[in-house]
């Protein structure tokens, strides 16, 4: 059912800022049937561009008419005016709690669902604090579900979950990727068997072959890695990718030009990295999809675009040039068969993963994507009376920390009195626990420095600050 027991269609209001975030709510929200859908932009200093919009929103059904941009003292006569049914909350963490806290002065309050854009290992403290007053949390892998349970039980937080699949990964059914990834594995224990090395597989007992692209396509990233040495070895590879074979493109997917912002702060850019390249050695800011449609296979450290080309059945590298570790945001690769390092880059040699690995990371059965089944029971309980709205509590600080929270989100567009002044006395001191709290990081479990597990009790390593 899409209505909840009633007759109109479901009224669902994604709402959102960054283009990750903007692309991930809109294409979730676009696979569920018998809806009525729109996507509010929030004004934030992470806005997207209209270009990047538009590449956010390709593939989807979403046109200019189910697209509103507001700002952010706009959004209460906005929602008030449309009462959705539901509300999707598509941000990073302090923007999902401010915009939280004015669904809190709703009359008709809706049914609140937050979620993450991408891939989610190692599962993050900070991401789990600031959406617990949501109704449910959208995740995307059981090993996800597993992992922000257990770190729930951790901090004491109760958060019901919600699998989806990751809505960008449906070129192929999620059954037709494993069972590709299945017949392959199967052709080469028949070959091996007869003699055969696994790399030597006879044409006759492969899958049927996708059309093939010649591009090898690398899936850039702010946040990792994060030292300018490191970024400068990356360019370094893909140069040498690029001179091992002119005759084929190294395509360099971005997700900002100048001037655009990105979810995360990008620091030592590959633009400016590449500056002196190779002619076939080129920048892409189209949507991944398209650039995957020329792909000989994708490289990236942890983009989730890994998923996205795995389930078009193109094979990839992940880059393990720096280690695996919870700061590379690459553990979740391990036992994949996918990590791979700068021979294997410069020498083409992209990898399909196995297919053990694929149900637990993104690639479970659609049948167990519940999420949606689980919104209409809560509308039908929030109907009933029998849902208790969950209300973003006071902070320590009170109104002062209010008002720091909002101008930090914010930026530019917070133009309040009691914002400057908060930022003024605050920053420098939130700045300062932050430091102490990093300086105080610990070697033993629940750590960033913990590869066992798949969560983390710390404050993230990367400086990546909300306010530009």
């Amino acid at each position: 059912m899409t209505s909840a027991s009633h007759g109109d269609p479901l009224r669902v209001v994604a709402i959102a800022d960054a283009d990750s975030f903007v692309k991930w709510s809109a294409s979730l929200l676009d696979a569920v049937p018998g809806i009525r859908r729109h996507l509010l932009i929030v004004r934030t200093p992470l806005t997207v561009s209209p270009a990047q919009q538009r590449t956010a929103l390709a593939g989807t059904s979403f046109v200019d008419a189910g697209v509103t941009r507001v700002g952010f003292d706009e959004l209460d006569g906005w929602l008030g005016g449309h009462r959705p049914d539901v509300v999707v909350l598509a941000g990073r963490g302090p923007f999902v709690r401010l915009v939280a806290r004015r669904i809190d002065r709703m009359r008709r309050r809706p049914v609140v669902v937050s979620g993450l854009p991408g891939m989610s290992i190692p599962a993050q403290r900070g991401a789990l604090e600031y959406r617990r007053e949501s109704d449910l949390l959208v995740l995307h892998s059981h090993r996800e579900e597993r992992a922000f349970a257990e770190l729930g039980r951790q901090i004491g937080v109760t958060l019901p979950t919600a699998l989806a699949t990751l809505p960008f990964a449906r070129s192929l059914t999620i059954e037709s990727t494993r069972a590709v990834a299945s017949a392959r594995v199967s052709a080469q224990v028949r070959a091996s068997a007869r003699g055969h090395s696994a790399g030597r597989v006879a044409l006759a007992e492969r899958p049927a072959p996708r059309p093939s692209g010649t591009d090898l396509v690398f899936a850039a990233q702010a946040l990792v890695p994060t030292e300018r040495q490191e970024r400068a070895e990356l360019a370094r590879v893909l140069r040498q990718a690029a001179e091992a074979d002119p005759t084929r493109r190294v395509v360099v997917k971005l997700r900002s030009r100048p001037g655009e912002a990105e979810t995360h702060l990008e620091r030592d850019a590959y633009a400016d990295l590449l500056a002196a390249r190779p002619a076939n050695l080129v920048f892409s800011h189209q949507p991944m999809a398209a650039a995957l449609e020329s792909a000989e296979g994708l490289v990236t450290v942890s983009s989730t675009a890994i998923v996205e080309a795995i389930a078009r059945d193109i094979p990839v590298i992940a880059l393990d040039v720096f280690g695996v570790s919870k700061p590379l945001l690459n553990t979740v690769f391990v036992g994949s068969g996918l990590l791979g390092g700068a021979e294997e880059v410069v020498g083409r040699r992209f990898r399909h993963p196995h297919p053990q690995w694929l149900r637990d990371n993104y690639f479970h059965s659609d049948a167990e994507s519940t999420w949606w089944t689980q919104v209409e029971q809560l509308v039908a309980l929030r109907r009933e009376g029998r849902l208790r709205a969950k209300p973003v509590p006071v902070g320590r600080g009170g109104a002062l920390h209010a008002a720091w929270h909002r101008a930090s989100v914010l930026g530019a567009e917070d133009r309040t009195v009691a914002g400057r002044v908060a930022l003024g006395i605050g920053s420098p001191l939130v700045r300062g626990i932050v430091a102490l709290r990093r300086s105080r990081g610990r070697a033993g479990a629940d750590t960033w420095a913990d590869a066992g597990t798949d969560y983390t009790l710390e404050p993230t390593p990367h400086r990546d600050p909300i306010r530009r």
